[in-house]
């Protein structure tokens, strides 16, 4: 364990290990940060059951003697679980059960939820976890509300995330409620990743991949993302393509997916999104110079697409914090 006195936190170890799940868990709290002092989180990785283990990616895990350290943990993570329909052996039940009754926090990335839902004490309160386990989830475990939309979830104690990379997430947000929004934004930073999404955004991308955007199109929209505060009517962006109204509609959403629209609205929450964490212009500053009319029409457009206002995406996320 690193030579620190904060929090201990521990992922579980299984023979199937989800690689990628479990690697989130070790950079966030196993990796050496000099820079976060002496109550930086202490951290182990403990096996469920005797070695050598299997891990996704064809590697075989060689575990430590360190499975009491479950019973000492802060923060116990389940990475990942083997499978919908494998059973959570009963002694884990019991010791994740003995280590909330204590005061510990229990934690799950995507398929973890299961092991979690397993104690019984995520009956009665919502969960998390990747939509193509939400069902088998909803239907193993009748009492627990399956959020089958959210990227994570907190019932009292207990966390649950969506897919993979939600769990990075979770796992931002945990640093940011034990260290502050500073240090939760350095780990974000060193991750090379932008700054964590809040719990109650969707699972899918906030920018979706678009489409190939097609020769006809593409000129229109580089020249939207360099001027978004103009007044970009459908006949416009027609005349711009060459196209008739009718013609260029179609075009349009057959190359970006969607409206004209909703396409300049969501290039705009984009750009504010970029203007909130690397500057200090004001909402409606920010609002008038990408063409929102004014803050009410931005934060209504934030809160659609983000789930969060923007003066609060600015407070977790700036990069001037």
């Amino acid at each position: 364990m690193p030579n620190t006195s904060g929090p201990l936190v521990v992922a579980l170890l299984y023979d199937g290990l989800c690689t990628f799940e479990f690697g989130i868990v070790a950079e966030i709290f196993g990796l050496s940060r000099p820079e976060m002092g002496e109550g930086w989180y202490r951290y182990a990785s403990c096996a469920i059951e005797p070695g050598p283990l299997r891990a996704h990616g064809g590697f075989v895990i060689q575990t430590e003697d360190n499975g009491h350290l479950i019973d000492e943990a802060d923060l116990i993570v389940a990475p990942g679980w083997k499978g919908a329909g494998v059973p959570v052996p009963q002694d884990l039940v019991e010791r994740l059960r003995a280590a909330h009754a204590r005061g510990a926090r229990l934690a799950s990335i995507c398929s973890g939820a299961f092991v979690l839902a397993a104690t019984g004490l995520l009956d009665g309160g919502v969960a998390a976890t990747h939509w193509r386990y939400a069902e088998a989830l909803g239907k193993a475990y009748l009492d627990v509300e399956v959020d089958a939309a959210s990227l994570y979830r907190e019932h009292g104690r207990l966390f649950t995330s969506a897919g993979s990379a939600a769990g990075i997430d979770l796992m931002i947000e945990i640093v940011r409620r034990d260290f502050g929004p500073d240090a939760a934004n350095s780990v974000a930073r060193r991750l090379v990743m932008p700054a964590h999404r809040s719990g109650g955004q969707a699972q899918f991308l906030e920018r979706p991949v678009p489409r190939r955007e097609g020769a006809e199109i593409a000129p229109l929209l580089d020249a939207i993302r360099a001027d978004p505060a103009s007044a970009w009517t459908i006949s416009r962006m027609a005349e711009f393509c060459r196209m008739s109204d009718r013609t260029f509609l179609r075009r349009f959403r057959d190359a970006t997916g969607l409206a004209p629209g909703d396409w300049i609205a969501s290039e705009r929450v984009e750009q504010a999104k970029e203007r909130l964490i690397r500057g200090r212009e004001s909402v409606d500053e920010i609002a008038i110079a990408l063409g929102f009319g004014g803050g009410h029409a931005l934060r209504h457009h934030f809160r659609r697409r983000l789930g969060v206002s923007p003066a609060d995406y600015r407070a977790r996320f700036s990069i001037n914090a």
